[in-house]
């Protein structure tokens, strides 16, 4: 065997141990993707429900805000009653008790003079 002969078989020797590394790397990528495509459809499958449920709970929760901007109106209407009903009462009665206070007052000061 001559030089030229070695050398070619240590060329197809290290092309064999590079073809080897690169099945290997290869291969290992392979099982990369494919764990990689089962985590994504499980997390497909997962997610489906899970956005189902929320947007329920969104509908759900869309109804009680409903149901509390009534009564929030409600509450609103109560009270502007209730201040209509105030400024009357102190209309209609706090006057004439106003002046009834005065001559209480007037009669108390003139009791108070007469001792």
């Amino acid at each position: 065997m001559n030089g030229a002969e070695i050398a070619a078989l240590i060329a197809a020797g290290a092309f064999a141990v590079l073809v080897i590394f690169t099945v290997i790397v290869l291969l290992k990528v392979s099982n990369l993707l494919d764990a990689a495509s089962a985590t994504i459809r499980e997390t497909g499958e997962t997610v489906i429900p899970l956005l189902t449920e929320l947007t329920e709970t969104t509908k759900s929760t869309n109804k009680q805000l409903e149901k509390i901007d009534v009564i929030t109106d409600n509450v609103v209407d109560a009270t502007s009653n209730l201040s209509s009903l105030i400024s009357s009462f102190t209309t209609t009665i706090g006057g004439p008790l106003m002046r009834v206070g005065e001559i209480v007052r007037s009669v108390s000061g003139l009791i108070g003079k007469k001792k």
